[in-house]
C-alpha cells in the first residue's frame, strides 16, 4: 500500500518564518539603535552647532548706515544735506528667480530695456548675503502703489524709506563741496567692508571725497528675527550708529554769487583767499553743473551732454585747468630778484620795445612796441614792462628762478583739503634733460620771467603766490575746511615761510603793484576808478597759439577759442589785506580789460557793506597812499 504525498510542509514554513521574524527584528532593532545614536549624535555631541544653524537662520544682524554729516558755508547756509526718499530694493537670496523678478519689475513700473540692464548691473554689485540692494531712487506715489498691488510677484523686493543727499545750493558748490555716486567695484575693493555695509553712495569729488571718512560716520547693527520668508518679526538687540561728522566751510555763498555774476557767463574761474588764514572765500568755475544729477545716478543722455560738452562744465579749472600764468608771476620774480641780489629798487634797463641776449639777434618783444625807455621796478611793474622781466630772468638765470619761484607754490600742490589740485608745472633745468632730453637754452629762461614758456600754473596757484606777496612771505595753505564738528583742520605738512634778507623788498613789490590800480600810467587804473580803498593786483595774458618773429597780434584773425587767456590777480586793502583775488577768464585777451573788473567787483562784495560804503574794520584804507 503506497504512502500519501504531503503537499506543504508546516513546520519547515513555520521555522523558515521564525527565523526571518528574528532575522527582521534583529534588523529593526539596529536601525532602530542606528537612529537612536544619529540622534543622539545631532541632538547632544552636535548640540551647539545645530543650535547656532538653527539659530542663524531666524536671527539675522542687520547694519544700519549712519546719516552723513551735513556741510555749510561760513553763515551757516545748508549746501548738503540728506532729503527722505523712498527707493527700491531688492535681496536677491529672498526672491525666487531674481532675473525673472526684475523682468516683472520693468513691466509693472513700466520701465525701459536700458533700466533692466542696469537694474541687473546693480543687483550684481558686490555685497553682503541678504543684503538689501538699492536699484531705484525717488520713487512717485504711483510706482509705490503699484508695486505693493503687485507685491505677490515680487519677491525680494522692498519699498525703503532712506536719506538721500541733496544740495540745495545747486550749481553753485558744484566744483567745491563736489558730489557723492554708487559705490562702484573699484571703491568697494579699497573701503572697509563692515563699516560701509548697507552703505550704497559715496563722495566722489571735492570736499565730499576728501572728508568721507569724517562724514560718512561709524555704522550701527541690530539683530532682527525673521519668519521662513524672511519677514522681521521683532528686533532683538540694536547698536546705533554715530553719525558723521558736520563741516562748515569757509566758503560764503554771497561772495559765490557775486563772483559768478562777475564773470558774467564767460568760461573762466575765480578763488578769493583770505590771506592771514588761507581760508578760501569763494572758488568759481564756470560754466558749471547740478551736482544733484550724480546721486542717484545720472542717465545716460544727461551724462553724455556733459561729457561731450565743448564747455567741459565737468572740468575743475579752479583745481586743474593748467595756464600759463603770463605776467600775474612778476612780483615773484621781482622778489626773486630783490632778495638774490641781481637788481634793486633803483636799478633802470632802457627799454626800445624788445630785448636782445648777447650775441644773438633774436628780439624778444615788449607788449608795448614803442617801449617804455628807462624802467626801474616799480615802473617795471606798473607798466607790466616785459623787456625788464627778460633782463632780470636773464640775470637770475634758470636754477634761481626755478628756485625762487618753487617757493611761491609754483609747480607743486599748495592746497590743503583738494585732492584734485594739480601741481601745474615750474620747469628746470634737470625738468627738461629728463622729459625732453635737451639742455636749456638762454632764451626759455626770458620767457619764463614773463609767466611763458613751459611753465603751467592753476588760478589757485596764482592766488596763493599773490597772498604770499601780500602776506610778506607767512605761507597759509588753502583750504575749504574752516571747521569739522567744531574743530579747525590741522596742517600736518606746513610750508617754509618764505624769509627774505631784506624784508623791506615785499613793500617795493606791494608799491609796484598798487601803481597798477592807481598810477596814472598803471595797466588796470580803469578798474580801480571809484575804489574806496587801495588794491595791489597785476594783470596777466596767457598766449594759445604761439605767434611768430615780427607778427602783431590780431584778434581779427584768432579763432576765438585761440584768443589769449585774461588773468588778473590782487589783494585789497593793499596796506592790510583781507582778501587775494585771481581770475581768469578764458580767451578773454585782455587781463587789465577783461579780467581786472571782475577782482574789482568781488573785492567790492567783500569789503563793502550793504550801503556801499566801506566796512568799519576797513577804514583809513584810502586810495590817496597809491599816488607816486
Amino acid at each position: 500500500m503506497t504512502q500519501p504525498i504531503r503537499l506543504k510542509d508546516h513546520e519547515k514554513d513555520a521555522r523558515l518564518v521564525r527565523n526571518r521574524v528574528v532575522v527582521g527584528a534583529i534588523v529593526v532593532v539596529a536601525l532602530i539603535g542606528v537612529l537612536i545614536a544619529r540622534l543622539y549624535f545631532l541632538q547632544v555631541i552636535q548640540y551647539d552647532y545645530h543650535s547656532t544653524k538653527s539659530e542663524s537662520n531666524r536671527v539675522h544682524v542687520q547694519s544700519i548706515p549712519p546719516s552723513r554729516g551735513l556741510i555749510y558755508d561760513r553763515n551757516g547756509l545748508v549746501v548738503a544735506d540728506n532729503r527722505p526718499s523712498f527707493s527700491l530694493s531688492v535681496t536677491r537670496e529672498r526672491a525666487d528667480n531674481w532675473r525673472q523678478v526684475l523682468d516683472v519689475l520693468v513691466e509693472v513700473l513700466q520701465l525701459t530695456p536700458e533700466d533692466r540692464v542696469l537694474f541687473e548691473k546693480r543687483v550684481r554689485q558686490g555685497r553682503r548675503p541678504f543684503e538689501p540692494v538699492p536699484i531705484l531712487f525717488e520713487l512717485t506715489e504711483e510706482q509705490i502703489a503699484r508695486v505693493a498691488v503687485n507685491q505677490f510677484r515680487l519677491p525680494g523686493v522692498e519699498v525703503v524709506a532712506q536719506l538721500v543727499r541733496h544740495y540745495p545750493q545747486g550749481a553753485h558748490f558744484a566744483h567745491s563741496v563736489g558730489y557723492m555716486g554708487r559705490i562702484n567695484e573699484k571703491e568697494l575693493k579699497d573701503l572697509d567692508p563692515v563699516n560701509y555695509s548697507g552703505t550704497h553712495h559715496i563722495g566722489k569729488t571735492g570736499i565730499e571725497r576728501f572728508y568721507e571718512p569724517e562724514l560718512h560716520g561709524q555704522v550701527g547693527y541690530e539683530e532682527v528675527e525673521t519668519n521662513a520668508r524672511g519677514r522681521i518679526l521683532r528686533v532683538l538687540k540694536r547698536t546705533d550708529p554715530v553719525p558723521g561728522k558736520d563741516i562748515v566751510l569757509s566758503l560764503d555763498i554771497k561772495l559765490q554769487e557775486a563772483a559768478e555774476a562777475a564773470l558774467g557767463g564767460r568760461r573762466g574761474a575765480v578763488v578769493a583767499l583770505d590771506p592771514a588764514t588761507g581760508e578760501v572765500l569763494a572758488m568759481v568755475s564756470q560754466p558749471s553743473f547740478d551736482p544733484n544729477l550724480f546721486v542717484t545716478g545720472i542717465g545716460f543722455k544727461d551724462y553724455a551732454e556733459l561729457r561731450d560738452s565743448i564747455d567741459r562744465p565737468l572740468f575743475n579749472r579752479v583745481l586743474r585747468g593748467l595756464y600759463p600764468p603770463g605776467s600775474t608771476i612778476k612780483p615773484a620774480v621781482a622778489i626773486a630778484g630783490l632778495d638774490s641780489g641781481v637788481v634793486n629798487a633803483s636799478t633802470r634797463v632802457f627799454d626800445p620795445g624788445y630785448y636782445e641776449l648777447p650775441n644773438y639777434d633774436h628780439k624778444y618783444r615788449n607788449w608795448n612796441r614803442t617801449g617804455d625807455g628807462w624802467v626801474d621796478l616799480d615802473t617795471a611793474i606798473m607798466r607790466s614792462n616785459d623787456t625788464y622781466f627778460y633782463d632780470l630772468a636773464h640775470k637770475l638765470g634758470i636754477d634761481r628762478l626755478s628756485s625762487y619761484m618753487n617757493k611761491f607754490g609754483l609747480g607743486q600742490k599748495v592746497s590743503l583739503d583738494m585732492f584734485e589740485e594739480s601741481p601745474g608745472l615750474m620747469p628746470s633745468r634737470e625738468w627738461k634733460r629728463a622729459t625732453r632730453r635737451q639742455a636749456w637754452f638762454p632764451g626759455e629762461t626770458l620767457i619764463l620771467g614773463i609767466g611763458q614758456g613751459y611753465m603751467q600754473a592753476t588760478p589757485l596757484q596764482l592766488a596763493q603766490a599773490t597772498a604770499l606777496v601780500a602776506n610778506k612771505g607767512v605761507w597759509n595753505r588753502p583750504h575749504l575746511a574752516k571747521t569739522i564738528q567744531g574743530q579747525k583742520p590741522v596742517d600736518n605738512n606746513p610750508m617754509s615761510d618764505i624769509v627774505l634778507r631784506d624784508p623791506s623788498s615785499w613793500d617795493k613789490v606791494n608799491h609796484g603793484m598798487q601803481q597798477v590800480m592807481h598810477g596814472a600810467r598803471g595797466t588796470a587804473r580803469k578798474a580801480s576808478i571809484g575804489a574806496q580803498y587801495l588794491i595791489a593786483g597785476k594783470s596777466g595774458t596767457a598766449q594759445v597759439v604761439a605767434i611768430k618773429q615780427g607778427e602783431k597780434y590780431d584778434r581779427s584773425k584768432v579763432q576765438e577759442r585761440h584768443r589769449d587767456h585774461a588773468l588778473f590777480v590782487g589783494f585789497a586793502p593793499a596796506n592790510n589785506p583781507k582778501i587775494v583775488v585771481a581770475v581768469m577768464v578764458e580767451n578773454g585777451e585782455s587781463g587789465s580789460g577783461v579780467a581786472a573788473p571782475v577782482v574789482r567787483q568781488v573785492m567790492d562784495a567783500w569789503l563793502l557793506g550793504p550801503d556801499g560804503k566801506l566796512k568799519p574794520e576797513y577804514a583809513g584804507t584810502t586810495t590817496a597812499e597809491a599816488t607816486p
